[in-house]
């Protein structure tokens, strides 16, 4: 049984003429290109460590699997504003899962794109936790309620966002939580 116990962030954005080229370029720029990437889905593990990119990067080798939570989004049209954000929720138990949400928008900037993975992640904790709450009210709101229960300790994100190059060439935006033993 794989449980991972450590944890870290990491984005990129790339530029080529193929598409699948400007996804490895992002993922150059995210540093994370020599790995062999294998999604999975949204949960993070109870007592996993929050570490450096620099510090995850060391105990990686070319060609090593590693599970990973990508939010990834692409586009060939000219000034396309993309994201691609990773949030996350931490209850302030922490022999107990946490969630990270992948959110992938056209037109939204990083405050905003970022924002709101954050609130997909604390809102899916939140209703894990049993908290009550009125998901019809904005994310500042939400996200007092849930700190000021006590049981949701922490949220942030990881966002990248780009304009599509201006010439049409491929850009692509990722963000994304590799997962380590």
């Amino acid at each position: 049984m794989f449980v991972p116990t450590k944890i870290f962030f990491t984005k990129g954005i790339g530029r080529h003429k193929e598409y699948l080229a400007s996804f490895e370029q992002a993922l150059r720029s995210a540093k994370i290109e020599k790995l062999n990437l294998v999604p999975v889905s949204s949960i993070f593990p109870p007592g996993c460590k929050k570490i450096s990119l620099d510090e995850g990067l060391k105990e990686l080798n070319p060609g090593q699997i590693a599970f990973t939570v990508m939010a990834r989004n692409s586009t060939n049209e000219p000034n396309r504003l993309i994201a691609a954000s990773i949030g996350v929720a931490l209850p302030k138990d922490n022999t107990m899962y946490g969630y990270l949400s992948e959110h992938h928008p056209f037109g939204e900037t990083v405050k905003n794109a970022g924002e709101y993975a954050e609130d997909l992640a604390a809102t899916m904790l939140a209703s894990t936790l049993g908290l009550d709450f009125n998901p019809e009210t904005d994310w500042n709101e939400r996200e007092q309620v849930y700190k000021m229960s006590g049981q949701i300790v922490n949220t942030f994100n990881i966002t990248q966002s780009a304009e599509g190059d201006k010439n049409g060439l491929w850009t692509t935006v990722l963000a994304a939580a590799i997962l380590l033993k």
